[in-house]
């Protein structure tokens, strides 16, 4: 190649990336927005109150979705919306009451759902549907309300805001570590949610192992001390949140809470996320896909609908840099080039930031994650750190990107991954333009350290942007960032030709395994809806 700097057709590149993506997109959307999960499910009782545990310890909303699939098999694209106010308005109880009651075996939602055929009995369902799903929208625009004036009180800290991960795994040792770590200068504490009965159990029926301590039943139904409750569950981010306002005041400047949740749970984690004043989420369809496994149809239409929620709560989604996609050359046998592996991760990324705006995310509420983990790893990582950068402010340039450390590592790379990746970070932030958010790892004894060097590595950088300008790449920078278009354009133009195939492997689909969670999605088949 010839190392010329990037500009002109490398752009014109750039441009047909997107026009190669929006296709798909609006395909997915629109099959999105025909379907429904048990995610969904789970999350629209959420959304009607039903959280907590049942009598057994499971987590209410899913136990009372299985208990309506059980007892009415063929269900899943009616929706349960209908059925659970019929049977709110039948019984006169509370939404917790009813769930707890159908949880138990007590109240058949099957026998609500002949109530239906009877058009004033629906007719009463809908109302009380809909006055649900407007109680939950109140709730939701009530805590956008809040976190807006408490920014106008409290003020903001300056971008890019310092990220640091809360380890601990429950509530009571979190909200110490929480508030060690925000008075050690970090800006957003990041919350781990524990893996999702479902998924565990998909999992265990593969001979699997959750990712991560399976704690949702950690502290029982009755249990009054929440801070026994897993600190990614939603009472102990209520726990966190009131926490995290406290010491904002204390500090005089708004401190965010943020999530990563496991696979299968981007529905019930929106609704959460809108509930408690959760204010970044993470959220990529396609790194489930390709990572977990999780059936395309079945990611696709959870992340669709919980963007959809994000949209209305004002909570911002960060978009990882793209999943490590090596099946085609496994298929093919011959070892992966790195900027091949760069420019499929670019493809599916570019795939999940549009599927977000598509389902009404402004572009600034859509974090661009900027450097991959893998990357780390390869020969020449600060050149082609240096070209990822800049290809993704070209292909991203309305939306913020942001830098998340790796995960900590064992033996010797656990000093040298993060002092390479906090050299790479330092040596991209003049070049990233608008950056949001950085995670740097490093555990509560050290963070004010950390603090110190991420305030002066930014205001650096600002300053070299300042006043240097713009230059194109060149060299091996510039045929990475060549090689690495060329190669999105492949995969996304794959993907149109072949399908799912194309990434998750060459065997033809009547033989290929069904994805995770593919028994859970259902097209819909009731037109009332009362999140409309």
């Amino acid at each position: 190649m010839s190392g010329a700097p990037v500009g002109g057709d490398a752009l014109a590149g750039i441009d047909r990336l997107v026009a190669l993506a929006d296709p798909l997109v609006g395909a997915w959307a629109a099959r999105a927005r025909a379907s429904t999960t048990v995610g969904q499910e789970r999350a629209v009782l959420r959304a009607f109150g039903v959280g907590g545990l049942d009598r057994d310890g499971r987590p209410l909303a899913g136990a009372v979705v299985d208990r309506w699939l059980a007892d009415a098999p063929g269900s899943l694209g009616a929706g349960i919306a209908l059925v659970f106010a019929m049977a709110v308005v039948e019984y006169d109880l509370p939404p917790l009451e009813i769930a707890l009651d159908v949880a138990a075996g007590a109240i058949d939602l099957g026998l609500e759902a002949r109530l239906l055929i009877e058009p004033e009995r629906r007719a009463a369902a809908e109302l009380e549907a809909s006055r649900l799903a407007r109680s939950a929208f109140e709730r939701i625009d009530a805590n956008r309300t809040a976190r807006r004036e408490l920014l106008d009180l409290l003020g903001d800290s300056s971008r890019p805001w310092l990220g640091a991960v809360a380890r601990e795994p429950v509530t009571r040792a979190a909200r110490d570590e929480a508030a060690a770590l925000v008075r050690a200068g970090a800006d957003l504490i990041r919350v781990a949610v524990p893996t999702g009965r479902e998924l565990a159990m998909r999992l265990l029926d593969l001979g699997l192992e959750a990712p991560g301590p399976d704690l949702s039943a950690l502290a029982g139904p009755g249990e009054a001390d929440v801070v026994a409750a897993p600190a990614g569950s939603q009472r102990g981010l209520a726990v966190l949140r009131a926490d995290l306002d406290e010491l904002a005041a204390e500090r005089r400047g708004y401190v965010r809470l943020a999530t990563e949740a496991p696979a299968l749970s981007a529905p019930e984690q929106a609704v959460v996320a809108a509930f408690e004043r959760v204010d970044m989420v993470g959220g990529d369809p396609f790194t489930e896909i390709v990572g977990a496994g999780v059936d395309p149809d079945r990611s696709i239409a959870d992340h669709a609908f919980a963007q959809r929620l994000h949209a209305r709560s004002g909570t911002i989604v960060a978009v990882p840099p793209g999943p490590l996609v090596v099946g085609p050359d496994l298929a093919a046998g011959v070892p992966p080039d790195p900027a091949v592996l760069a420019g499929r991760a670019l493809a599916l990324q570019l795939l999940a930031v549009r599927l977000s705006v598509a389902s009404g995310l402004e572009p600034g509420s859509v974090l661009v994650g900027a450097l991959p983990d893998w990357l780390l790893d390869e020969p020449d990582a600060a050149i082609r750190t240096l070209a990822e950068v800049t290809v993704r402010r070209a292909l991203f340039p309305h939306h913020p990107l942001s830098f998340v450390a790796p995960v900590p590592r064992e033996g010797a790379a656990a000093v040298r991954v993060p002092a390479t990746w906090s050299a790479l970070v330092a040596a991209s932030l003049a070049a990233a333009g608008p950056t949001a958010l950085v995670v740097r790892s490093g555990g509560v004894d050290r963070f004010g350290a950390v603090a110190i060097e991420h305030r002066a590595t930014a205001d650096t950088a600002a300053a070299v942007a300042s006043a240097l300008a713009p230059v194109g790449l060149r060299g091996a920078a510039a045929d990475h960032a060549v090689a690495m278009i060329e190669a999105a354009a492949a995969t996304l133009q794959r993907l149109a030709d072949a399908g799912w195939r194309s990434i998750l492997g060459e065997t033809p689909a009547e033989r290929r395994p069904r994805g995770l969670g593919a028994e859970g999605v259902a097209d819909r088949s009731e037109p009332f809806d009362p999140f409309a």
